[in-house]
């Protein structure tokens, strides 16, 4: 009898298909949580030798509904959040994290229209390109170490370091995030349905805020949510004047999540400096779209997923995790 590894994640039919071309070939049983119910749950782990989890708890009720034979426990994600690891430690069981390419290119991606709204690079790599020098009247004159021309462009540049990141949304993207952020030396806020518990807080260098809270607070936002019903258009008319006139608003979830003509208006009328967009509610983003129209915004064409070789890379990581523990 082949050994059993359960994906406790109720997932989508095309999901549950990936996972099964993913995982194909293995010398074991692959099985699915079919529905959130108890019941699904409990035929899925009983007996299963390794347990598959990325947002799903694994705590002793889900141990102990797996049984003797469990040996290890595969977090997809860096970190082990949701994860008793003393009841896993006390029973032998091994917690191994396997983090998410895809998440880790999209919170690059954040953090690069975060950089490019903050030091005006496409207004400057224009202004270059362009020769808008001699609007200016400037001339090109030979550089030394103690003759140059500084900032010789009405650019209009700031650093990052020391000012408010508020993340909105602090799943697996979010966290990566905040990890980018603290190393830049930003002070990281987050908003999520669920807050972590006070510990992991501290672990993360992260606080807490109401939504309101962190629009009024930050100086850079990103979002990091899903597209549902419940997010639809959540950053709208009234939060955007919930938001500094010196912030920016960077987004590489969803187009919808955004209230696009909001958005417009508030970047058209200076209520908040700029925006850093990778995805639109119509994409591609229409050529005329008034988006194209401002000076004050980033566009890019939903690339934050990177090179579409992240899934293939985390399927090979717990293939590899896999054949340790089979």
């Amino acid at each position: 009898m082949s050994p059993k590894v359960a994906m406790i994640d109720v997932l989508t039919e095309e999901f549950r298909r990936r996972w099964q071309e993913d995982l194909r070939g293995l010398p074991a049983e692959v099985t699915f949580v079919e529905d959130s119910s108890e019941q699904s749950l409990a035929a899925a782990v009983s007996g299963a030798v390794v347990l598959i989890t990325r947002n799903r708890p694994v705590d002793r009720s889900v141990l102990a509904l797996a049984g003797s034979a469990l040996r290890a426990v595969v977090k997809l994600g860096r970190w082990p959040l949701g994860v008793d690891c003393e009841a896993c430690a006390a029973r032998g069981i091994q917690v191994e994290t396997i983090p998410l390419s895809d998440c880790i290119t999209v919170a690059e991606h954040a953090m690069a229209l975060l950089l490019a709204c903050a030091r005006d690079l496409i207004r400057a790599h224009r202004g270059v390109v362009q020769g808008d020098y001699r609007k200016y009247g400037l001339s090109p004159q030979r550089t030394t170490e103690r003759s140059f021309a500084f900032k010789w462009l009405p650019v209009e540049p700031t650093e990052v370091y020391g000012k408010t990141l508020g993340i909105v949304g602090y799943g697996e993207i979010g966290r990566e995030v905040s990890q980018r952020a603290r190393a830049f030396g930003m002070k990281v806020l987050y908003h999520d349905v669920c807050p972590l518990p006070r510990d992991w807080e501290q672990r993360f260098g992260v606080e807490f805020r109401r939504l309101e809270e962190l629009l009024r607070q930050a100086d850079f936002v990103s979002l990091h949510v899903p597209h549902t019903p419940q997010t639809e258009k959540l950053i709208g008319e009234q939060e955007l004047k919930l938001m500094k006139s010196t912030a920016y608003l960077i987004n590489t979830c969803r187009g919808g999540v955004v209230d696009e003509e909001a958005l417009v208006e508030a970047l058209s009328r200076g209520d908040i400096a700029g925006a850093g967009l990778d995805v639109f509610v119509k994409e591609p983003l229409p050529h005329d779209h008034p988006l194209t129209k401002l000076e004050n915004v980033i566009l890019t064409c939903h690339i934050g997923g990177g090179s579409g070789s992240g899934r293939q890379a985390t399927a090979a990581a717990v293939r590899a995790a896999l054949a340790r523990w089979l």
